[in-house]
């Protein structure tokens, strides 16, 4: 643990995360086993460039990134990714844009 270099001066937490739990997302790059992954060697591809998985959990990393909990489809791994990592395959619909129920008066 001692050679965890940061990949930049950004601190991602000091925003909301950039995807939800149960979002549809698909790998921008294939994610290889470095060591962390058990049952797996090292050097096994766990994702593949393009794949398809849903956000699962969303948890952090040196206090500067989100990690995303993926449950990818194909593979059926559970692989860990950065934002850079993933892209959003359905838009997700803006919730201050729903119309609320409209207000009884008695």
């Amino acid at each position: 643990m001692g050679n965890i270099i940061r990949d930049s001066d950004v601190v991602e937490l000091t925003g909301p995360p950039s995807f939800d739990f149960g979002e549809k997302v698909q790998a921008t790059c294939s994610v290889r086993n470095d060591g962390t992954y058990p049952g797996k060697e090292i050097g096994d591809i766990l994702a593949r460039k393009g794949e398809v998985g849903y956000i699962v959990s969303i948890g952090t990393f040196l206090q500067q990134f989100y990690i995303y909990g993926v449950e990818f489809l194909e593979s059926g791994n559970r692989v860990g990714m950065k934002r850079e990592e993933l892209e959003p395959l359905e838009a997700q619909e803006d919730l201050d844009d729903l119309p609320l129920p409209e207000e009884v008066v008695p």
